[in-house]
């Protein structure tokens, strides 16, 4: 098993339901959240703090968010004290999200990711594994950002 994910979404949208079969075929265990398990419109801000807490107390390897922009399950992730939560619609922002700011939860659009697209991006996000050395020290100050604000 390749490891543990939690993905969720506000809506049903076809890149959130792909981008689980994409990472159940990649060996993933696949938790799902919100409109994944109702199949009906949920609260974006719910979905996005059920996910964060999942992934910051360790119950996940990473999430995976998805809202009709993007914008506002990344917002409301961000509000859990340890996420990082990352809006990337393209492979290239998902590689630099992992390589320059240490992201731990990626956050699409439901409305401009495709299936295709949701594949692409999660390929990028799996394949950068090492934090770019060179940045150290700004993802080790975003941290501290994040301690000081509390829970």
């Amino acid at each position: 098993m390749a490891g543990r994910v939690i993905v969720g979404a506000d809506d049903v949208y076809p890149a959130a339901q792909s981008a689980c079969d994409y990472l159940e075929r990649k060996g993933f265990e696949v938790v799902k959240v919100g409109s994944l398990v109702t199949g009906k419109v949920e609260p974006w801000v719910d979905v996005a703090v059920e996910v964060a807490k999942q992934v910051v107390s360790g119950g996940a390897d990473f999430g995976v968010v998805v809202c009709y922009t993007g914008t506002g399950v990344s917002m409301a992730a961000n509000k859990v004290k340890g996420a990082r939560a990352a809006l990337c619609n393209d492979a290239k922002t998902a590689e630099g999200a992992r390589k320059w700011n240490d992201a731990n939860i990626l956050a699409m659009s439901g409305r401009l990711v495709t299936p295709e697209l949701a594949g692409e991006i999660l390929d990028s996000w799996l394949s950068t594994k090492e934090i770019d050395p060179t940045e150290a020290e700004n993802i080790d100050k975003l941290k501290s950002l994040d301690e000081a604000k509390g829970e």
